[in-house]
C-alpha cells in the first residue's frame, strides 16, 4: 500500500513544495504562540484563569 502511495507522489510535479510549507506553517504558529504566551499580560492571564471559578 505504502510502495502505490509512494510512487502516485512522485508522480505529481510539485510536491515536494508541501512537506517545506507546511513544516514553515507549523514554525510560524507556534514561533507566533510563544510570542504571545510570553507577552501577555499578567492582569488578563489572571482574568482568564478566573473565569471558570466566577459560577
Amino acid at each position: 500500500m505504502l510502495k502505490f502511495i509512494k510512487n502516485h507522489m512522485e508522480s505529481i510535479t510539485g510536491i515536494e513544495v508541501y512537506p517545506m510549507l507546511s513544516l514553515l506553517i507549523f514554525f510560524t504558529f507556534f514561533v507566533a504562540l510563544f510570542w504571545w504566551v510570553f507577552t501577555a499580560k499578567k492582569e488578563y492571564i489572571n482574568n482568564v484563569s478566573q473565569i471558570p471559578l466566577d459560577n
